[in-house]
Parts: C-alpha cells; sequence; structure tokens
C-alpha cells in the first residue's frame, strides 16, 4: 500500500510546484510539463512487460528492485540543475514506478484468501485515491515551507521503509518463470510511436511545429510506430495485446471512456495550479489545500457508486458523472482571477464527484462481459491507456495554452491605441503611461495577464467540449452481465 501510494502521489504531488520548478531550472511555460508528461508516458510505455518481468525475476524480487529504483531515481529529481536532468530523472521515475500498482495489486490478490478479496480490493482501491489527493495538498506544503526539491526527496524515507517491509514479510516467488516469450517487438513499436507522438507534442511549440525537420520526422516516426504496431497485433500471433479483446462492445467504449477520463483528470490537474498561482495571486499552499476537495468529491462518490450499482446500474451512474463533469468544466471556462475560493472549492468538490461516478462503474462494466482469459491484458491495457491519454491530454492543454495566450496578446495589442478611451483617462494614464519604459511594461504585463485568462478559459471549454462524447459511448455499453463483472473490476 504504502509503494502504490508513492507512485500515485508521484502523479500529481509536482502539480502545484511547477511555478517553482520552472524558475530553478530556467524554462519556458510550455517545456515545464515535460515534468509531468515524461513520468506519465514512461510509466505507460514500461506497464506492458511488467507482468512477464514479474514472472521472469519473480514477484517479490522485481517489486523490491522497482521501488528502490523509484526512490533512487525521486532523489536525483530532487538533486536535479537543469530541465534534461530532470526530464531524464523522471522518466527513470516513470519506468521504475510502472510496475507498483500492479504489483501491490497482485500481492493483495496473493494475501487473502479469494472470500476476503472483494474487501481487501475496496479497502486497497480506496488507499489508490489518498495518492492523488494528498499530491496537490502536501506538494504546496512541501514546497511553501521548504522548496519545491522536497516533493520529490519526501519519497526517499518512504521507500526505504517499503522497500524493508517487503524484504522481511513478503514471501519469495523467484521460482515463477514466464513459460513464453514476451512480445518485444510489438512493445518495441508501440513504445516508438508513443515516445515520439509525445516528444512531437512537447517540442512542436518550441520549434514552430511543421516548419521544422525534427517535428516532421517525430510525426512520420509516431505514425511509422502506431502503423507497425497494429499490423504486428493484427497478424503475430504472439502479440502482447490481443485483437479478439476488441470484439467485445463494453471493453472497447471503456477503452474510449478511459482515455478521455485520463485526459481530462490530468489536463486539469495540470492547468488549475499555475491558473492559481500566477492569475489569481495564491500561495503555493493555499493552491494545494484548494485543490484537495476534488480527492475527497472523488472518494465520497466511488463509496455511494459501489453501494448504488446494486439498484441503479451502472450506466445511469456514469451518465450522471458525466454531466456533473461536463457542467464543472464549463463552470471554470467562466472563471476569472477573482473567482471566490469558496467557488473553486465547491466546483472542484463536484468535479471530483463527477469522477467518482464515472470510475467505479466504468471499471465494472467494461470488464462485465469480457471473455476472462483477457482480464489480464484487459486491465493491462486499460492502464497503459489511461496513462497515455493523461500524457497526450497535458502536452495538448499545454500546447494550446501557449499559442492562445500568444493569439489573444496580438488581438488585444491591436485595439491598444491612443485613440482608445480607456487608456485617455487619467487613472489608466498613470499606471500604463506608454511614453515611458516603466509604464509600457506595465501595459504589456497587463494585455498578457489579459491573454492568459482567456487562454485558459479556451482550454477548460475544450475540456468541457471533450467530456460530452462520453455520454454516447456510456450508451453503447450493454449492462452488466452476470459473467463476474464486480469480481472482474480492475483496480487502477
Amino acid at each position: 500500500m504504502l509503494a502504490t501510494i508513492m507512485q500515485t502521489l508521484d502523479t500529481t504531488i509536482a502539480n502545484v510546484a511547477l511555478p517553482y520548478i520552472q524558475g530553478g531550472l530556467s524554462t519556458s511555460p510550455d517545456q515545464i510539463s515535460w515534468v509531468l508528461t515524461s513520468y506519465i508516458v514512461a510509466a505507460a510505455i514500461m506497464t506492458a512487460p511488467v507482468g512477464w518481468l514479474s514472472g521472469r525475476f519473480g514477484q517479490r524480487n522485481f517489486f523490491i528492485v522497482s521501488l528502490l529504483g523509484f526512490t533512487a531515481a525521486s532523489m536525483l529529481c530532487g538533486i536535479a540543475e537543469s530541465l534534461p536532468e530532470m526530464v531524464i530523472f523522471r522518466l527513470l521515475q516513470g519506468i521504475f514506478g510502472a510496475a507498483l500498482v500492479p504489483l501491490s495489486q497482485a500481492t493483495m490478490l496473493d494475501l487473502y484468501p479469494p472470500e476476503q478479496r472483494g474487501w481487501a480490493m475496496s479497502i486497497w482501491g480506496m488507499g489508490i485515491m489518498v495518492g492523488p489527493i494528498l499530491g496537490p495538498t502536501l506538494g504546496g506544503y512541501l514546497t511553501d515551507t521548504y522548496n519545491w526539491r522536497w516533493v520529490f526527496y519526501i519519497n526517499v524515507p518512504f521507500g526505504i521503509l517499503a522497500a524493508i517491509g517487503l524484504a522481511l514479510f513478503l514471501k519469495d516467488t523467484s521460482a515463477a518463470r514466464a513459460r513464453s516469450r514476451f512480445d518485444w517487438t510489438g512493445f518495441a513499436y508501440l513504445s516508438l510511436g508513443l515516445a515520439s507522438l509525445q516528444l512531437m507534442l512537447d517540442r512542436g511549440e518550441l520549434k514552430d511545429w511543421f516548419g521544422s525537420t525534427e517535428i516532421i520526422t517525430e510525426l512520420v516516426l509516431a505514425g511509422l510506430g502506431f502503423y507497425l504496431f497494429l499490423v504486428h497485433m493484427l497478424l503475430a500471433p504472439g502479440s502482447f495485446i490481443k485483437p479478439r479483446m476488441f470484439h467485445d462492445r463494453n471493453f472497447s467504449a471503456g477503452v474510449m471512456m478511459m482515455f478521455v477520463v485520463g485526459a481530462v483528470l490530468l489536463a486539469s490537474m495540470a492547468l488549475l495550479p499555475p491558473y492559481l498561482q500566477n492569475l489569481a495571486n495564491y500561495p503555493v499552499s493555499t493552491a494545494g489545500l484548494v485543490m484537495a476537495p476534488r480527492g475527497v468529491g472523488t472518494m465520497v462518490a466511488m463509496l455511494l457508486a459501489g453501494r448504488m450499482m446494486s439498484r441503479l446500474g451502472g450506466r445511469p451512474l456514469m451518465l450522471a458523472g458525466v454531466a456533473i463533469l461536463a457542467d464543472s468544466m464549463l463552470r471554470m471556462a467562466y472563471w476569472t482571477p477573482d473567482v471566490a475560493m469558496s467557488s473553486v472549492v465547491i466546483t472542484s468538490t463536484i468535479q471530483g464527484f463527477g469522477f467518482g461516478l464515472i470510475f467505479t462503474p466504468l471499471s465494472i462494466i467494461a470488464f462485465a462481459t469480457l471473455p476472462i482469459e483477457f482480464r489480464v491484458d484487459g486491465t493491462a491495457f486499460f492502464s497503459l491507456v489511461r496513462n497515455v491519454g493523461s500524457a497526450i491530454g497535458i502536452s495538448v492543454t499545454a500546447v494550446l495554452l501557449t499559442q492562445n495566450t500568444q493569439i489573444i496578446h496580438s488581438q488585444i495589442a491591436d485595439n491598444v491605441t491612443p485613440f482608445n478611451r480607456m487608456l485617455q483617462t487619467s487613472a489608466a494614464y498613470v499606471v500604463w503611461n506608454v511614453t515611458n519604459p516603466t509604464g509600457l511594461a506595465a501595459l504589456n504585463e497587463e494585455v498578457t495577464r489579459q491573454a492568459s485568462i482567456i487562454a485558459y478559459a479556451n482550454d477548460f471549454k475544450l475540456l468541457f467540449l471533450v467530456t460530452l462524447p462520453l455520454a454516447f459511448l456510456v450508451l453503447f455499453m450493454r449492462p452488466a452481465a452476470s459473467n463476474g463483472g464486480a469480481e472482474a473490476a480492475p483496480a487502477h
């Protein structure tokens, strides 16, 4: 459980510290998003071979090595002095951290007899939510009290403690060996596609998009990687992703839903901290506290959804969750920096409640009609899709934020002329006197601020529009059948 909380904590703990990391590493706003996406993409790519590596080297040994590697990478992130160093160390964090959640789930299932597994996995699922809930709050506190480096150092003592506990108490399963070879060819194609796509999204703004040979090369490599992976998956007999899984309507719709939910969840969490800190002038600790109620709303909704599914069914709950989530995104699109803190807290709580109503039924209905032999591969692919959606969501919204700020800044600046009545007032003349450098700089700063407000609103509107099609995917799903749906529910 401790290892799981560490891994999930690191998906959000750096969010509120990003402006401070940006200043400490002297990077631009679009580049600093690599700190988030590098970790998520590495974790997504390395999810695929976890089962094979666990069987090959033993669950206990692989668990301890992954945990120690994750802890060491966390310490390296804390001492990073440049953006390339930080990205490399975050990649290492994601590589080692990818195994922690699946292995902790497998360990919990091994420890408890079948009649206690439902109870154990429900407790484990609630523990999964502690990390994202604590992330922004703990990150804000550590950054405000010490500095941003402590959002990574905090993992070191707990990682060592968890590794010692595993070494002392977890039974050795090193005798278990993988009987079949892992599909490294398909894994290589998928990794090439994901890595190239992420590089293109992260570096496109810096390199002027398709005016750059590098971006065109990355686009070609991404397309080639995904094409080769698709052909390999359809034709190769030993592909680690089985095409027959997608014949199941619920699973296919669930995969698409999880991709969108992952993108909206992490993108909104990446946008909110800089909005509150840079535009609303919240202290970093306050920004973290304001975001915490979203996680509380998610936990409450998950508890209610688990009890209400037997009475109402999963689809009505998911439709309600989609409606609540869309409404909260639309509310955020009309925020201004002087929005009341109570409104931020209420909207965040409602938004978390919507996510919770979607998560629990989705994880059951998506696997309700899937044949049991595909359950393990399906859960791994579900986790991979969620991580990929998260990385793409963060990158796309970061790119659009930077682009829209520049475009809107230019549009507003076109109206900043001596004939503008607003600039002819005495108060405006004192603050924004364009005849001296200080006044001109103040005017440009205000134009940039207004452009940023509109750009953030456009991003939140985009997330609102992306959320709406989820309702059609819910209607496309069949109600949960009786082939062990509840038992098949994967933990995220």
